[in-house]
């Protein structure tokens, strides 16, 4: 049996609590299990509660390049001790949005550079925030493995793409490329291999979504989207989508 995979949803957020329930018996009936990233030290230890409710919650725990007021140290101390029961690093990275100062930008490299030195050490996947930062995050990653790593919510340009693939990246795609076309562009340029998808939640989508948050439940609208530009079956789209998830999650 096929299983979907949402590759990047921070079902910490409290968007999600009251419905928490409902959500993992939806994904149960649907098939599909979710990559539960983390913001910071909090929502950390809320997806690791949340981890424990189903085997379909694969927990990522880490700090977001916005939280780098965040305590490194604890971070490191969590996962160390946490690492047996998570599934990947993330959602961690770089990002110029936040950076104010030069001590900005040093801090915010030295926790990404720490949290990727960790997902090495345990043999972990990462889910990498790369807004702004691509080629920076290029240049910084030829140290580590990429093999293993996500440029989630993908938004570069083809020749971005074309490096990201030629670095053995994952990329994922979400509910905008259902009415983007600059999207659709870039996953028909994608190693078929290395595509993954995602929803980001609690993310909002407008179009025929309504400004509602991303659920788990697009996926399969997701899914349909991809399948029809790359000119595979939904059931070839889902099987391939599978084995990406897997290859991504070393599992």
């Amino acid at each position: 049996m096929t299983w979907l995979y949402d590759s990047h949803i921070h079902l910490s957020d409290p968007d999600y609590q009251s419905d928490l329930d409902y959500i993992i018996k939806g994904m149960e009936n649907m098939k599909i299990k979710a990559c539960c990233v983390s913001m910071d030290i909090v929502t950390s230890k809320k997806t690791l509660e949340i981890g424990k409710k189903s085997k379909l919650i694969l927990p990522f725990i880490g700090i977001h390049p916005e939280r780098t007021n965040d305590d490194l140290e604890l971070m490191i101390n969590l996962i160390s001790e946490n690492q047996q029961h998570i599934s990947g690093i993330g959602e961690i990275g770089l990002d110029p949005t936040y950076v104010k100062s030069i001590e900005d930008n040093k801090r915010q490299l030295h926790f990404f550079e720490t949290l990727l030195s960790l997902a090495e050490k345990f043999q972990k996947p990462v889910s990498i925030h790369s807004r702004k930062s691509l080629d920076e995050i290029f240049s910084i990653m030829t140290s580590y493995d990429t093999k293993h790593a996500l440029l989630h919510w993908f938004d570069g340009s083809k020749k971005q793409l074309q490096k990201a693939m030629d670095m053995d990246f994952f990329v994922s795609y979400g509910p905008v490329m259902i009415y983007a076309n600059d999207k659709q562009m870039l996953l028909s340029k994608t190693s078929e291999t290395k595509i993954l998808v995602e929803t980001d939640g609690p993310v909002k989508f407008s179009k025929c979504f309504e400004m509602k948050s991303g659920q788990i439940s697009f996926i399969p609208s997701v899914v349909f989207c991809a399948s029809k530009i790359l000119g595979k079956s939904y059931d070839e789209m889902a099987s391939l989508l599978e084995e990406n998830s897997k290859s991504f999650l070393r599992i």
